[in-house]
Parts: C-alpha cells; sequence; structure tokens
C-alpha cells in the first residue's frame, strides 16, 4: 500500500515556519519594552534631583541662619542691642548685609520693635510683634524658612527691594487664570536668631533674609550642583515659585530669556500647592514637557506659599525612545514579511486540491446533482472526495423525499395557520369581555355594600334634618341651610338608588328631560364637589336639540362624573366646555364636555373606562366605569379623545327617543 502523507502533518509544517518566524519577531519586540526603563529611570533620577535640590535649599538657609546667629552673639552686637545704639548697629549691620549678600538685615529689641535696619536705616521704631520670625527669636529659638512679604514691607525693609521684587506676569499655556498682571510681593529666605545679654536673657533679636525674585543665584547654585553644569548647556533646570509664579529660574523661553513671569500647569497647581503633594511626573512647563518634580515650599505657619522644582526636557528621551521604535519596528515587519511569504507558499501547495473540492460543492449547492470528484492524492483529501461523490448521491435521494414532505406540510401549515389566527380573535374578543364583565361584576358589588352601609346613616341624617327643620323658626336663616342638607341627603339617597339599580340592572325611571336645564342643574351643584376658583365656564347649546326620555338621576350622575373630572383636571385654572349637538338622521342627541388640562397619555385612554382605574392619586377609579355603564343602558356611547396640548374631551351620544 503506498505511503500516505496526511494533511495534519502538512498544515503542520505550513503553520511551523511562520510560526517561528513570528515567535522570533515577538521576541525581538520585545526588547522594545526595555525603552520603557528610559523613562523609569529618567523618574528616578529626577526624584533623586528633587531631593539634592531641596538640600541646597535647606543649606542655603543655614548659611543665613548662621550668619545671623553669629552676628547675634559677637559682644558688640549684644552691646549694642542692650542699648539701642543705632551709631554702633550701622558700623555692623551694613558691612555684614553686603559681605554676606542679604537683602535684609535688621536689629529689633526685646519687644519686637526696630533698632536699626541695615538696608534702609532711616525706617526704625516700628513693631515686628507680627513678625513669626522675630516672635520665635524673642522666645529663644532660631527660625529659618520662606514668607511672603507684601510690597510695604518690602520697601521698608529695603529702598529698592520692592522695585526688585515686581515680577510682570508671562501668558503661560495651561497655567490657571489671574486677573493681576504683575506680581508685587516677593518671596524672602529669612532667618532669626535671639540676642542674650551676659545673664542669658533675650534683649532682642537679629533677623535677616535674601529676597528671591529676580534672583537666580540660588537655583543657578541648585543646576550645578544637581546635574553637574552650571553652564547654558545644562540639561537640567530648577524654579523657585511664588504661589504658581517663576520667579527664579533657568527654564529658558523660545528666545532664550529665562521664563521668570511664566507660571506652573493649573494640574500642578492643584497637586503641589493646594493639596500639599509632591509631584514626580510628566508635566507642561512653559512650552515643552519635562520629566518634574515638584514640592510645596510652606511658610512659617504651615501655608503653602510657592514650590521648588526640578526637571529634565523630555525631548532628548523622546528621540531616543523613537529611534529604539523605529529599530525594532523595522525588525518586526522584516520578519512579518519573511513569514508571510513562506505561509503563502506552503499554503498555497496544500490548498489547491482543497479549493478545487470547493468549487465542486458551490456547484451542489446551486442544484447541480450527480457531480463526482476523483481522489487526486492519498491523504484526508483524497478520503473526503470519495466521501464527497457518495455524498451527492445520497443527497439527490433524500432531496426528493424531502419536497415530498415538504408540499403536504406546507398545506396543513396554512391550515392550520387560518384555524389559529381565528381562534386568536376569538380569544382576545372574549377576554376584553370577560374582563369588562368581572370589573363591572365588582362594581355591583361595591355598590351593593356602599348602599347597604350607607343607607342608614343617610335615614338618621334626614331625620335629624326635618326635626331641626322644624324645631327652627319659620324666619330663622338657618332653615335655608337645613333645606339644602335635606336636598342633598335626598341627591345622595338617589345616587345610591342609581348605582344599585346600575349593578342590578334594575329598571330605570324614565322621563322627559330638557338636556340643557339638567346640564345647568349639575353645573350649579358642582361647587360643593370641587373647587371652581379660576375656572371659566363655556357653553354652546344646540337650541333644536328635543326634549330626552331617559333616567335623570342617572344622567345627572352621569355628567356630574365628567364635569368634576375636567375641573380637577384644572387645579390652575382654565376653561371648561360643555357643547350640544341635534343629529335629525340618526334621531341622537351629542354633549361634548372639554377642558383645557394636561390631557390624557394615549396609553392610558384605552384603560379609563375599566371599572377602579385611575390616574388621580385620590378616588376610587368607579367614576367613568359608572358612566360608561349608565350610557350603554341608554342605548348610547361615549368616547374619549386628548388631543396634544388642547386637554381632554368626551363625547356623550343619547338616541332622543325612549
Amino acid at each position: 500500500m503506498p505511503r500516505r502523507f496526511p494533511i495534519k502533518a502538512k498544515l503542520a509544517l505550513a503553520t511551523l515556519v511562520p510560526l517561528v518566524v513570528a515567535i522570533t519577531s515577538c521576541w525581538l519586540v520585545g526588547v522594545f519594552v526595555l525603552n520603557t526603563r528610559i523613562v523609569a529611570e529618567a523618574q528616578n533620577k529626577v526624584r533623586n534631583d528633587l531631593n539634592a535640590a531641596r538640600e541646597s535649599y535647606v543649606h542655603e538657609l543655614e548659611s543665613i541662619r548662621n550668619v545671623v546667629r553669629f552676628t547675634a552673639v559677637a559682644p558688640s552686637t549684644v552691646r549694642a542691642v542692650e542699648r539701642g545704639d543705632r551709631e554702633a548697629l550701622s558700623t555692623i549691620l551694613p558691612l555684614l548685609l553686603k559681605g554676606e549678600h542679604l537683602d535684609i538685615f535688621t536689629a529689633v529689641d526685646a519687644t519686637g520693635t526696630v533698632i536699626f535696619r541695615g538696608g534702609n536705616p532711616a525706617v526704625f521704631s516700628d513693631s515686628q510683634g507680627d513678625n513669626p520670625f522675630v516672635v520665635e527669636a524673642l522666645a529663644g529659638k532660631a527660625p529659618a524658612g520662606a514668607d511672603i512679604l507684601p510690597p510695604r514691607r518690602l520697601t521698608v525693609e529695603g529702598i529698592e527691594l520692592a522695585r526688585r521684587a515686581v515680577i510682570p506676569l508671562v501668558p503661560t499655556p495651561h497655567a490657571r487664570p489671574r486677573r493681576e498682571e504683575a506680581e508685587q510681593s516677593g518671596m524672602v529666605m529669612m532667618a532669626a536668631a535671639p540676642v542674650r545679654d551676659a545673664s542669658g536673657n533675650v534683649v532682642g533679636a537679629l533677623y535677616g533674609g535674601v529676597l528671591l525674585n529676580n534672583n537666580n543665584l540660588l537655583v543657578d547654585r541648585i543646576r550645578g550642583i544637581v546635574f553637574g553644569s552650571d553652564g547654558e548647556s545644562s540639561a537640567g533646570t530648577s524654579t523657585i515659585f511664588l504661589d504658581d509664579l517663576r520667579i527664579a529660574t533657568n527654564v529658558k523661553l523660545s528666545d532664550g530669556k529665562r521664563a521668570i513671569g511664566t507660571r506652573m500647569s493649573n494640574e500642578v497647581y492643584a497637586r503641589v500647592l493646594l493639596r500639599r503633594e509632591k509631584w514626580f511626573d510628566r508635566a507642561f512647563v512653559v512650552n515643552d514637557w519635562f520629566f518634574s518634580a515638584y514640592e510645596p515650599l510652606l511658610s512659617p505657619t504651615g501655608v503653602p506659599i510657592g514650590a521648588l522644582y526640578v526637571g529634565m526636557p523630555e525631548q532628548p528621551y523622546t528621540m531616543v525612545k523613537l529611534s529604539m521604535g523605529f529599530l525594532y519596528s523595522g525588525v518586526l515587519l522584516v520578519g512579518t514579511l519573511l513569514g508571510l511569504i513562506v505561509s503563502h507558499l506552503l499554503s498555497a501547495r496544500l490548498a489547491a486540491p482543497i479549493h478545487e473540492l470547493e468549487r465542486l460543492v458551490r456547484r451542489v449547492a446551486a442544484g447541480e446533482r450527480g457531480i463526482r470528484i476523483e481522489a487526486a492524492s492519498r491523504d484526508e483529501i483524497g478520503d473526503l472526495a470519495s466521501e464527497f461523490s457518495a455524498m451527492t448521491q445520497a443527497l439527490t435521494r433524500q432531496e426528493e423525499e424531502i419536497q415530498g414532505l415538504n408540499r403536504g406540510l406546507e398545506e396543513k401549515v396554512r391550515d392550520r395557520t387560518v384555524e389559529l389566527e381565528e381562534q386568536g380573535r376569538q380569544l382576545l374578543a372574549t377576554r376584553e369581555e370577560l374582563y369588562r364583565a368581572e370589573k363591572l361584576a365588582a362594581v355591583g358589588e361595591l355598590a351593593a355594600g356602599v348602599a347597604h352601609e350607607i343607607n342608614n346613616p343617610l335615614a338618621i341624617i334626614r331625620g335629624n334634618a326635618e326635626l331641626l327643620e322644624m324645631e327652627l323658626p319659620t324666619d330663622s336663616p338657618s332653615r335655608e341651610e337645613v333645606a339644602i342638607i335635606t336636598r342633598q341627603v335626598g341627591r345622595v339617597e338617589r345616587i345610591v338608588s342609581g348605582l344599585l339599580r346600575f349593578a342590578r340592572h334594575e329598571e330605570r325611571r324614565l322621563e322627559r328631560l330638557e338636556l340643557h336645564r339638567l346640564l345647568d342643574d349639575v353645573q350649579g351643584s358642582m361647587g360643593h364637589q370641587v373647587s371652581l376658583e379660576g375656572i371659566t365656564f363655556f357653553k354652546e347649546y344646540d337650541p333644536a336639540l328635543p326634549e330626552l326620555i331617559a333616567d335623570g338621576d342617572q344622567l345627572r350622575q352621569l355628567f356630574a362624573n365628567l364635569m368634576v373630572n375636567a375641573a380637577q383636571a384644572m387645579p390652575q385654572g382654565g376653561t371648561l366646555s360643555l357643547t350640544t349637538r341635534f343629529d335629525p338622521e340618526t334621531a341622537t342627541c351629542t354633549v361634548i364636555v372639554a377642558d383645557s388640562g394636561g390631557g390624557i397619555a394615549p396609553e392610558r385612554l384605552s384603560k379609563i373606562f375599566n371599572p377602579f382605574y385611575t390616574t388621580k392619586g385620590t378616588g376610587t377609579g368607579l367614576g367613568l366605569s359608572v358612566s360608561y355603564g349608565i350610557v350603554r343602558e341608554h342605548g348610547g356611547s361615549i368616547t374619549a379623545t386628548s388631543p396634544p396640548g388642547a386637554g381632554a374631551l368626551f363625547t356623550v351620544t343619547l338616541p332622543c327617543g325612549a
């Protein structure tokens, strides 16, 4: 028997080769992940750089504190402060102010009153009792930190300080809006120390400081320490912020100038200054993205007054990432192309017999029968070709049998469908009638129970009203009110009697009625049932309307229900319309009750005549169902419509004869 080469082995070989190529390419692409390490390393470096910058900032504060503290313990300074000797202090403080590159150097006595200012000797004797550094120094401590001085304080401490502190605001993308055009206040690195006499008692204090506005010495020193260079080509930058404003920086604008006056982005501001958190992430700095680190600077009272920043531009790292990306993308592209070429060559060879089989299957699907295919290969495809030929023969036989069964089945389905449709229509009609019958039966039961419970109290009310009427003098103004009670009790009794007749289908009390007068009577008595405030009545009566032969009490109940419902639909007031029409051809009288309220939703119109269905928060839902029964017993019809934006409209049609 000839040796077979299974298609499984062929497909495995065709899949394995491109898979190896793809795996190799994917392995190479995996190297691309190393690129992310660049970003992580950059962020770690910036984090460490911020720590170094903070140490430089603290070192600068310590330097200022040491100058102030050493000056405070000098015997000549102690004697001058103890005696309040301004002349002696004038030979000490100005020299140290210039020699130590300070902007502020001031001496105060034990009460906090200024004795001498090295930066502005002409101004003295003012109190520094609210200066937190002076307060701590007079308490025996040597504080150091940053604080914000307003323009007035700067002018007092140094003649030129207020002018040096002014920084015009530069429009900055992504920064929060600010209304002022320039920053007038100054951030000062300040330290203070107590001055003690020979007994150790605090007799005064010294405080000194350096204005940071437009002073780039510290940020350049930080850059030199942190990034190893203080030249213009340094890869890193540092900045000191007053609030969100750059007051000292070596970040450059596009024209090469320092970006003093620009501001930090709103996102960084919210995180660093509002939430007092450090920031280690990408940030938009002036006009480019930087790997950035921010740390809030706090005042002596713990309030954020600015921030310390270090960062490195992201662009060099981005270029490295792009170059690596292009490199590995090229490797992936070449590997993919090689895999596709190899896979195509192998699959084309394997797919040729399958394509032939596919073509024959389409011919069979199109209705062609008796097709045979010769087994050209000794593998699963050859076996499939033999089975295909047998299948086409069996398919021909089965189709003939199925066609015969289908014809019989279609006839049965058509007959059964007609029967089901007819039964469905009958079932829906029966269900609707059954539902209405059940509801009407419930109405009858309720009416009987209500009549039983109400009749006895009504009899008592009627009897007491009649006794009261007999007891009252004939000229008493209350007799009219008692007469109204008697009439209304009689009306309630008639309504209850009408409900019983409706529920038990008793014979109606027919009488000859003038419909217009009946409608006016119902309108006149509505005020006892519902508030008519803000409601206007509009009547359009047909003068040709004949008298009706009907049960007057039932019609009063019918139209009272419709008018009360219309009034309740207009709680803010509106128009209630009463219209009558006479049709001599059909001998029918039509009454239309319309309101200008909110109307009735379309999905509720088909349910409003069902017993116990109500759209109001109160009520039993029997009014319209009882009205529906009254109209039907009189041989008429009642319909409801609700045009959009035009309220609700009820149309009652009654025969004019008996």
